[in-house]
């Protein structure tokens, strides 16, 4: 049997904590898509992960799908919630503010969770690798082929979304409400549907990250609210409403903790991604790549 160097295991825990943070990535720029648009924080971002993850589940493994049916399907599944979400816990709120709106992103979360206990229950379920669990060994590290395919569609969706935001008319509709939604409407811009189109878009984007990641970790109905709280932690490191923000913060969030699970303790892993997250505020409470504007926000 093959010995594994220092330097194959220090690598290891590179790939680790890319693909890792590569979900926290997708989680933070859900985030951030919402964000931008309503000035709200969407607490239900991970059980858009979740359902992803479960509802894939559901059509692949029990009712047989074909991975390239059973995938865009989920997707759109899982857009379906994000919208009757908009539809029900926020449009219909009357002189909405960012506290109410924000609670009732908590409200649906829980209703979300519950719900999902009762059609699935408390298991875990898994599903299989896209292109099977034959490791490959790279530079001493034994990497699964999954890990590939999370890191790939979070640069997708990075490619995606640039192309989106700077060259559809609806993305630049979506990002003139970002900058100044009165301004926006009096250009005749629809702010209620942009809100609706930013529900939907990370609703789209929590069900890929859901996909790809439950061949890796398995899922279960309580998976998201541990993921909405690493995918926030990245998008304040990167920078609240920064879409690189939100990569570079992901990508440095699972990198730290694979590191320190791995060269120190894997009891601590959540603690140190923290303590980093911290130190940045300390010094930049705008995070990485996060405006002055943000960190004035935060200080009140």
């Amino acid at each position: 049997m093959e010995t594994i160097t220092p330097a194959g295991q220090v690598f290891q825990y590179l790939i680790t904590g890319i693909t890792v943070g590569s979900i926290y990535a997708m989680v933070a720029v859900g985030f951030n898509i919402i964000y931008n648009v309503t000035e709200i924080i969407n607490f239900a971002q991970g059980e858009f992960v979740m359902l992803g993850g479960l509802f894939m589940v559901s059509l692949h493994v029990a009712i047989g799908l074909p991975l390239i049916l059973a995938f865009p399907a989920t997707v759109l599944l899982v857009t379906m919630v994000g919208v009757i979400l908009d539809r029900v816990a926020i449009s219909p709120i009357r002189r909405p503010t960012v506290l109410s709106l924000i609670i009732a992103t908590i409200a649906a979360s829980i209703l979300l969770k519950g719900t999902a206990m009762f059609i699935w229950g408390k298991d875990s379920f898994d599903l299989p690798a896209f292109s099977g669990r034959n490791p490959i060994v790279i530079f001493g590290a034994v990497v699964q082929p999954q890990y590939f395919w999370v890191i790939g569609f979070l640069i997708l969706i990075v490619v995606v979304l640039t192309v989106f935001f700077e060259k559809t008319i609806v993305g630049k509709a979506m990002s003139a409400c970002a900058d100044n939604v009165d301004a926006a409407k009096l250009v005749g811009i629809n702010a209620q549907r942009m809100i609706l189109l930013s529900f939907a878009l990370s609703a789209a984007i929590g069900a890929v990250a859901g996909i790809t990641v439950t061949p890796i970790s398995l899922m279960e109905y309580d998976r998201g609210a541990m993921l909405a709280v690493k995918g926030f932690g990245a998008a304040i490191l990167g920078g609240l409403g920064s879409f690189p923000g939100a990569v570079v913060g992901g990508l440095i969030m699972g990198t730290i903790e694979s590191l320190g699970a791995g060269l120190i303790s894997s009891g601590y892993k959540d603690a140190f991604a923290l303590i980093v997250l911290l130190v940045v505020l300390f010094f930049k409470p705008s995070g990485i790549l996060g405006s002055i504007e943000i960190s004035k926000i935060k200080r009140f």
